[in-house]
């Protein structure tokens, strides 16, 4: 597992990455973004304040398996 308590995992084949929190001791799958706007919708919801000021923050979040922002299938 990595520090940051949140990982927006690698692209799919059909395009999107799912996101997951790491809280209360497990992790918690968010949902499928398609877009930093669904990110932070997700974040959101899940009690993040202020969410579009951590995205590029490796504290805070881990981008897998692709860069930041990217959305695109793999």
């Amino acid at each position: 597992m990595s520090e940051a308590p949140i990982v927006v995992h690698r692209p799919s084949l059909s395009g999107g990455r799912r996101v997951s929190v790491h809280r209360n001791g497990r992790d918690e799958i968010l949902g499928l973004a398609r877009s930093d706007h669904d990110l932070v919708v997700f974040l959101e919801a899940a009690g993040v304040i202020d969410p579009e000021s951590i995205l590029d923050d490796p504290r805070w979040v881990e981008w897998r398996g692709a860069g930041s922002h990217q959305f695109d299938a793999a």
